[in-house]
């Protein structure tokens, strides 16, 4: 009885691990254009099979403004800053980068969510 269990349990182990779940695994950025990221020494993922948050990636955004410049010149004055614009976000990633890459469910895409920040 107790093989039996034993089997069973193996059984549905095999079967989760054959459905390739989400994980969490960590790779290094090898190249930029095109991004390849080496997992683990093992595996290099590319192209399609990558998808990136804006935590790694460069981006626009919109900003606000509206604030008074100090005052200068001769005769002494200010200026009223107020508007919209835009700034682009320099967040892309760098060769040698560690990153923290989610495998989706199935294991043919890997997002990458943010890069390994070391102390030090």
């Amino acid at each position: 009885m107790a093989d039996l269990v034993s089997l069973i349990k193996k059984a549905a182990v095999d079967a989760v691990e054959g459905e390739k779940p989400a994980g969490v695994l960590f790779g290094t950025v090898t190249s930029v254009s095109p991004l390849q990221v080496n997992v683990e020494q093992r595996l290099t993922l590319s192209g399609e099979m990558l998808a990136l948050t804006s935590n790694v990636m460069d981006y626009s955004v919109e900003l606000g403004i509206n604030w008074q410049t100090g005052s200068g010149g001769d005769p002494s004055h200010s200026h009223a800053v107020t508007g919209t614009k835009t700034a682009t976000v320099k967040n892309g990633l760098k060769i040698g980068e560690k990153v923290v890459l989610l495998r989706m469910q199935g294991g043919q895409r890997f997002l990458i969510l943010d890069r390994v920040r070391q102390e030090g």
